[in-house]
């Protein structure tokens, strides 16, 4: 495993304290325990048995927190070739058997058979700008009627513009980053 900088730690569920390690690609930060911890307290009544989706997924910070609190099914997407290999390395590490990791650009993923999902979190890296693009592609049945989608921006930028049907339910930051929960509401 690389020195503690390229290291996070899970902070609740099952694999509470371990630390994993991760590919420092450039741009890749994964989300701070302190983001974590309250994005977990906001999600807490709904993450046990969800199914979860962690677009950008980086360290896996996000989706390996999700499946150590009982996310049923988490899904893993990157597109550089080692973050992916070291998220299916961390996976086997912990018997992760409801973590699947697959490699690709996150839109590009997005345009295959859509598989709903209760939760999505979306951390891409800031000078991006695919937010926008990917709450489009996201409501073509990747979400569950009342989806949460968790995302991060800088904190320094407009927040991207929400689809109609998205509530936004909270809003923080922490430094350079603004972390913002929206909830998908049901059709009338």
């Amino acid at each position: 495993m690389a020195g503690q900088r390229n290291q996070f730690r899970i902070i609740g569920g099952q694999w509470r304290g371990r630390k994993l390690g991760f590919f420092p690609a450039p741009g890749l930060r994964p989300t701070p325990d302190r983001v974590r911890e309250t994005l977990f307290n906001w999600l807490a009544p709904v993450i046990g048995g969800a199914r979860v989706l962690d677009l950008f997924a980086g360290s896996g910070a996000l989706g390996f927190e999700a499946a150590s609190r009982g996310a049923a099914q988490v899904t893993l997407v990157d597109s550089h070739p080692r973050v992916v290999s070291q998220l299916q390395q961390n996976s086997r590490l912990l018997q992760a058997t409801q973590v699947t990791v697959y490699q690709s650009e996150v839109l590009r993923y997005l345009e295959r058979p859509a598989e709903a999902c209760e939760i999505v979190f979306l951390d891409p890296p800031y000078q991006s700008e695919v937010l926008e693009a990917c709450f489009a592609q996201l409501e073509a049945g990747w979400l569950t009627a009342g989806a949460w989608i968790y995302f991060e921006h800088d904190s320094h930028k407009p927040a991207p513009v929400l689809p109609a049907n998205w509530q936004l339910y909270r809003n923080q930051r922490a430094g350079q980053v603004a972390y913002l929960l929206a909830r998908r509401q049901p059709e009338a």
